[in-house]
């Protein structure tokens, strides 16, 4: 069964399409969310209270966009909530780039694995903690979650340059952080897209 029939089933009382629905699209919610918040336990909260608000709002929801639209606009919502809570309570070491610089000078640089360990401990989820949630939300639904431009537009409800700027500038912002870790280009590292593989 398609999104279509399995909302209106789910409408109509169905739990099974309701199960169905939900199971369908909880990877691509939970990806979206831990990419943005940066954890798994964050990830996982609020991953259960998007889940929740998807449950909760299904009665009305009224078809006029595409079912996965919405449901990406409410994992959004529940990503920027949680990073929110987050600021308001922040946890020890919550500083990703004083953690950074400490593992950094924790590291023999004259040891074969420096090189390898800063790049374990920037990772491309670290790094996406570092820039604007606006714009790590446009880069991962466009190069993670493979939304075309228009679509974005319509999860995060701003106007397509909007998506196109944001998207450039995050990309670019994450080359600049990701950059260094790349000797001399070594690995193919693209400006354009820095979190392909």
């Amino acid at each position: 069964m398609d999104d279509t029939a399995l909302v209106i089933a789910a409408q109509n009382g169905d739990r099974e399409a309701l199960r169905k629905l939900l199971a369908k699209h909880q990877d691509g919610i939970y990806a979206l969310i831990r990419r943005i918040v940066g954890n798994d336990a964050d990830a996982y909260d609020a991953t259960q209270e998007a889940l929740l608000a998807v449950v909760r709002g299904l009665p009305g929801f009224n078809r006029q966009s595409r079912f996965s639209t919405w449901v990406y606009r409410v994992a959004s919502n529940a990503a920027v909530d949680q990073l929110r809570r987050n600021q308001r309570n922040p946890a020890p070491s919550a500083n990703l780039e004083d953690d950074y610089a400490n593992t950094i000078a924790r590291q023999d640089a004259h040891t074969p694995s420096f090189y390898t360990a800063v790049e374990d401990r920037l990772s491309i989820d670290q790094a996406l903690q570092l820039i604007s949630h606006d714009f790590a939300m446009a880069v991962v639904l466009r190069d993670q979650l493979g939304f075309d431009y228009a679509e974005i537009g319509k999860i995060l409800e701003i106007p397509i340059g909007t998506v196109r700027s944001r998207i450039a500038r995050g990309r670019r912002e994450l080359a600049q952080i990701l950059g260094p870790l790349r000797h001399s280009g070594a690995e193919g590292t693209n400006e354009n897209h820095p979190t392909s593989n």
